[in-house]
């Protein structure tokens, strides 16, 4: 221990004070509402005395104590009422009836007890991962209830009932309707097989390694996406930026699902209700196409601009229009002319709505232990039903046709910059990285599991699924161009015009259309819900883990939270059922899609590889699998992957221009909607960071370093009056000690100077009283 720089007595108190924290400010121990901070000083025969505290006047951090006798019979820390009322630490009784640590500004972190006797009968503790109830008591020096009754008061959050369901999990999560009617689009849209090159490059350098360090982090320390920043408690607000994106994507991602059951119910009939133009619903427009035939002998496009405004067709052309079209804009939608115009509910839509959040609920209610079971199903029988699909599409007349076109490369495209970018976000789509959910699923494995091979397994079988997908949607629009007379290109389509447009008019052309129609359905429903599944349950478990003590308490809690989410999330989604619902629901794709997920990649790879520390967390790696990751892992965690997400989010500002719906352009007011949506998940990021900084005492630190020094005023003493008056006797101790000093030393005044005045500085921050900096320094020059 190094020798004291300063003692000071007060008359119930004898405080030495080290070198550690030479400047401790007391001036006397027995207080009323005083303000106590020390941060590492030794106490010794301390007597103190605090008979009513505030948290606005009371802040104890005490780091090592010894013989210290405290006396707080009653103390308020942000309505937190502690009762404690003698403590020694060679002999401590400590009586905390009800505290709240989250709140409680308390940080005892290293007390050495001999006798200690411990009773916390209500206690919030953050360290253990959320909010947990505890009964922690010590007598004599042995534990009698120690942190392991905290896990017997909350749910345990279960675990995976083998690595297949979290491998089958995992490919249900990323495998997606974005898999069935985004990425066949994109392939033909941006070179055909030439596409798979930045496809493929993205998955290798920014799909695998992201997957892999989440899959990775969520493993190691089995938490949630929130939780699990204990790791960088400043980057907190990165997990529920994720989060809050798989809230959005779960949001709308229901809707779709919604329209696929009222297309399920609808293909329950002897005749297709889009095969022909003999409904109420149908336009003057409509035009039916036989196989082999044109309408009137002569071609016609396909149109898509087509809203329901007062149950008027408005057009702008006299195209013909499909009877698809007028099922889907006219009789499904009710569509109106835009957001302006947003119309009421359409109930059969609310009542699908409904139906899919109970089966979400259904499946969801007793967690993984539900949904383990359930993927076994959803995430194998799609691949049957995309097989039989695939059989019948190629035994249809100009199948090839349809092949040939998405298969044909054009490398001029690889030198358009939107290509690439259309690659990342198709990425990023694809395997859901960077929403939270691939750490919470990982988060249920054991810790020992070889998660390396489920990282490169899972992406592996989602590139298979969207291109297998492709061969599956492009035959049959190559049958429907083939009895069109069309290019295949003219009838091509992305996104939910594919899904509910395109491919059920060529549904309604094959034979036995009414059982091909509700297998292509329920296929897209099991797809659907598959990653519905897991994204909910991302959004439920994070929050129940980060809150456990509230949400995990018991089973009643635990059920009655994951109805009440449902239950909000089916009244937040009731907009996008309305008739001008389509263009809410394609907002909210745009925002959600792109820049929040490309933030979130970057700044994950961030405060894992460079603030955390690669090397650190290799060694966690080490510790789980065996050995380290290799060196391509190295590459792109640190290198590859970041700057491929820096130069995608540059790419896509430079790019970006103003959403639309087809022809239709959104207003100012709607594209401000979109910014905020867009904006949402990424700015919860440095607004947790500068509160997380401000409350762990940032906010004091920068008010204390901005205040002037004591030497500030008129250089002059004769000068100094009125309020600088009372640094007079100050700052002519000040000098005259650097006087002394110069006098016996060969150091430069100037140098000195500088070097009292950072001195001062650094008292100033740790909240020193200025008026007694002169003497400490001429000790300190003094020794020095």
């Amino acid at each position: 221990m190094s020798p004291p720089i300063k003692e000071m007595f007060t008359s119930e108190c004898h405080v030495e004070e080290y070198s550690t924290m030479p400047y401790a400010n007391t001036t006397g121990c027995h207080v009323s509402d005083y303000y106590l901070d020390i941060t590492s000083c030794h106490v010794s025969d301390c007597h103190l005395d605090i008979t009513r505290c505030h948290v606005g006047d009371c802040h104890l951090d005490i780091t090592i104590v010894s013989d210290c006798h405290l006396g707080i019979t009653s103390c308020h820390v942000n309505d937190c009422h502690l009762g404690i009322t003698r403590c020694n630490v060679s002999d401590c009784h400590l009586g905390i009836t009800r505290c709240y640590v989250s709140y409680c500004h308390l940080g005892i972190t290293r007390c050495h007890v001999g006798d200690c006797h411990l009773d916390i009968t209500r206690c919030h503790i953050p360290q253990t991962g959320g909010n947990l109830p505890c009964t922690v008591e010590i007598s004599q020096g042995k534990i009698v209830q120690s942190s392991d009754t905290i896990e017997k008061k909350v749910l345990e959050r279960g675990s995976w009932g083998g690595k297949l369901e979290f491998v089958l999990t995992c490919i249900g999560y990323a495998v997606g309707l974005g898999n069935v009617w985004r990425f066949p689009y994109l392939c033909y849209k941006n070179g055909g097989g030439a596409f798979l090159i930045p496809y493929w490059f993205m998955q290798l350098f920014v799909g695998m390694p992201l997957f892999f360090m989440e899959l990775s982090f969520g493993q190691f320390a089995s938490l949630g996406p929130i939780a699990i920043w204990k790791i960088n408690p400043l980057f907190k607000g990165l997990g529920y930026g994720s989060v809050i994106v798989s809230a959005l994507i779960g949001l709308y991602y229901n809707v779709i699902i919604g329209y696929c059951f009222f297309y399920f119910f609808s293909s329950m009939t002897g005749s297709l209700p889009w095969a022909s133009c003999d409904h109420d619903w149908n336009s003057v427009n409509c035009a039916v196409d036989t196989v082999g035939k044109i309408v009137n002998g002569t071609n016609h496009t396909q149109s898509t601009e087509y809203f329901d405004l007062n149950n008027t067709l408005q057009s702008s052309n006299t195209s013909k229009v499909s009877p698809t079209e007028d099922f889907f804009y006219r009789y499904v939608l009710e569509m109106s002319d835009g957001m302006d115009n947003m119309g009421g509910v359409r109930w059969s839509l609310a009542l699908c709505l409904l139906l899919a959040w109970v089966v979400v609920l259904l499946v969801l209610a007793k967690g993984i232990k539900s949904l383990g079971k359930v993927v076994y199903f959803t995430a194998t029988f799609p691949y049957v039903l995309l097989t039989a699909l695939l059989v019948r599409g190629v035994t249809l007349p100009g199948s090839m046709d349809g092949i040939h076109y998405y298969l044909t490369p054009k490398w001029e495209r690889l030198l358009d910059s939107n290509v690439w970018s259309d690659a990342a976000t198709q990425v990023f789509y694809s395997l859901s990285a960077c929403s939270g959910g691939l750490i919470l699923m990982s988060s249920f494995n054991q810790f020992k599991n070889f998660c390396l091979r489920d990282a490169l397994i899972v992406p592996a079988i989602d590139c298979f699924t969207s291109f297998f997908s492709g061969f599956v949607i492009f035959s049959v629009l190559g049958f429907m161009a083939h009895a069109k007379g069309l290019e295949v290109k003219d009838v091509a389509a992305g996104g939910p015009g594919l899904a509910f447009i395109a491919y059920p008019e060529a549904i309604a052309n094959m034979p036995a259309p009414t059982v091909w129609a509700i297998l292509f359905f329920f296929m897209m429903l099991i797809i659907g819900f598959s990653s519905q599944f897991s994204i909910m349950e991302t959004v439920i478990s994070s929050l129940s883990d980060e809150y456990a003590y509230v949400l995990r308490r018991n089973w009643k809690r635990s059920t009655l939270f994951r109805i009440s989410v449902c239950l909000f999330f089916y009244l937040l989604a009731l907009p996008m059922t309305t008739r001008g619902g389509m263009y809410l629901l394609e907002l909210l794709d745009t925002s959600v899609g792109g820049f929040p997920l490309l933030f979130v990649g970057l700044f994950e790879c961030v405060s894992i590889n460079y603030i955390y520390g690669y090397r650190r967390f290799s060694a966690d790696i080490e510790m789980m699998l065996g050995k380290k990751p290799c060196a391509y892992w190295l590459y792109c965690w640190c290198f590859k992957t970041p700057l491929i997400l820096l130069v995608a989010i540059i790419f896509k500002a430079v790019q970006f221009k103003p959403i639309k719906y087809h022809d239709y352009e959104y207003p100012d007011w709607a594209q401000t909607i979109y910014w905020l949506v867009c904006l949402f998940p990424i700015l919860v990021i440095p607004f947790w960071f500068i509160c997380r900084y401000c409350s762990l005492g940032g906010f004091r630190v920068l008010k204390e370093a901005s205040r002037p020094l004591s030497t500030w005023g008129p250089m002059l003493q004769e000068n100094r009056t009125g309020c600088y008056a009372k640094n007079n006797r100050i700052t002519t101790q000040h000098e005259s000690g650097l006087s002394s000093v110069y006098s016996s030393t060969k150091l430069d005044k100037k140098q000195l100077l500088q070097w009292s005045e950072s001195l001062e500085e650094t008292a100033m921050v740790i909240g020193f009283d200025n008026s007694a900096i002169s003497p400490l320094q001429e000790q300190a020059i003094t020794h020095f």
